[in-house]
């Protein structure tokens, strides 16, 4: 058991790593990076399990910071651009003073730009697994000399199918390596990684899975699916601080972006379909304050480092009953308390119990409130002004909808009219 320690100073922690540290003002370390830093430091492989927010980018940052000191270089995987940027950006904030470089291997951005980093073989680099394999089938990097592997948020790399480019990564790295993995949840598919790649590793475990964070509180609305707009307007009006809405969807992303900015606010969208920079730009804003309301997919449960979320709502329910936990986690953090609230549809009473069963505690329901009326979109107005002018042409027309076929062939003879006439 790594005895508690007051500060970063009792965690063999380099003396210049230190000045650092207390040149940014990192003073009381997370119980994650309490008992991580040690035994990463001594080089010993390691699991570390810990819910979102705790600070795990610190607690295998720090020592690849004193690796890097040492002339030692390290690779470091994530699921994400966006988790990835925010990983190069702490640890190029802080390598910069002590002259420890990072080079960043993400898509979205150009090739010419990340083998220029390459050349200046930086002592870490960070990047996603689809770019990694680029990089390695054009022979544009090497990890022979690497000493270190780090796979950050394993379990959401297994869950967007990455499974395969993780396996080609730990074969092509060196067998003999320092490895560490750092989750929030254990499937029993990073099990198998760790039996397969990892040697008599040391586990970590700060909270059990499903554990959220304890300063966020917590209800469910049950609510139509046609009536979740209304109940989303009603909360922008009611809450008055910056909002994280989640979707399942990237159609549902793009669609309540533009219903939330017809009502006045400001908003931004993240999900897989934007580019990096329209994905870069969302996330700056909405730190800095320049959108109010940022809706994103399931992209943006994890790698959102924003402080002062005041809310995070899920428009829909997520697909898989761990990322509740990481969604709600975008607020309360870093001390700062929060709220989430999630829309349920009256059919999804099994997707709350499971969700229960994960977290190990009843979600409090609230009382529908009274709902403005559903306001219509420009594109409703325009449907239903054609439908009404066809209806006035044609009285007599059957507004059923036709089948498939009928429908195409009595389209070719209106054609075949306009050609003959």
């Amino acid at each position: 058991m790594t005895p508690i320690s007051k500060g970063f100073g009792g965690l063999s922690i380099a003396p210049s790593v230190l000045g650092v540290l207390d040149y940014f003002k990192f003073v009381t370390p997370t119980p994650i990076q309490e008992q991580s830093i040690p035994i990463a430091i001594e080089r010993k492989d390691l699991i570390g399990i810990a819910q979102t927010g705790t600070g795990k980018t610190l607690a295998f940052g720090i020592p690849l910071l004193q690796y890097g000191l040492q002339g030692k270089r390290a690779l470091v995987v994530v699921p994400t651009r966006e988790l990835a940027l925010q990983v190069s950006e702490t640890l190029r904030k802080l390598g910069v003073r002590i002259n420890v470089r990072t080079a960043t291997l993400i898509g979205g951005e150009p090739m010419w730009r990340q083998l220029k980093d390459l050349e200046k073989k930086p002592h870490i680099v960070v990047g996603t697994p689809g770019r990694i394999i680029d990089h390695l089938e054009q022979k544009t990097v090497s990890f022979s000399d690497f000493e270190t592997l780090v796979l950050d948020e394993a379990d959401r790399m297994l869950d967007m199918g990455f499974a395969p480019q993780l396996k080609r990564i730990l074969t092509v790295f060196p067998k003999e390596r320092h490895t560490m993995l750092f989750s929030a949840t254990m499937p029993i598919e990073i099990v198998k990684i760790t039996r397969a790649y990892m040697k008599l590793p040391v586990q970590i475990q700060i909270a059990p899975t499903g554990t959220t964070a304890k300063d966020v509180t917590q209800e469910i609305f049950f609510v139509p699916q046609e009536s979740k707009q209304q109940l989303l307007e009603k909360i922008l009006y009611d809450y008055h601080g910056s909002i994280l809405v989640f979707c399942r969807m990237k159609h549902s992303v793009k669609r309540i972006t533009a219903h939330v900015r017809t009502l006045g606010h400001t908003a931004a969208e993240i999900h897989s379909n934007r580019t990096l920079n329209q994905r870069r730009d969302a996330l700056e804003g909405f730190k800095s304050g320049r959108y109010r309301v940022l809706i994103a997919t399931d992209v943006a449960s994890r790698g959102i480092d924003v402080k002062n979320i005041e809310l995070v709502v899920n428009f829909d329910l997520p697909m898989i009953a761990e990322d509740y936990v990481h969604r709600i986690g975008r607020t309360g953090r870093a001390g700062e308390h929060g709220h989430a609230i999630s829309f349920a549809r009256p059919d999804e009473r099994r997707d709350i119990q499971a969700i229960e069963r994960l977290i190990r505690k009843a979600l409090p329901v609230s009382k529908l409130p009274d709902l403005p009326p559903p306001r219509p979109t420009r594109t409703s107005e325009r449907a239903y002004r054609a439908h009404a002018s066809t209806q006035s042409r044609n009285p007599r027309r059957n507004p059923a909808p036709r089948g498939r076929f009928s429908s195409s062939r009595s389209g070719a003879r209106s054609n075949f009219r306009r050609r003959t006439r």
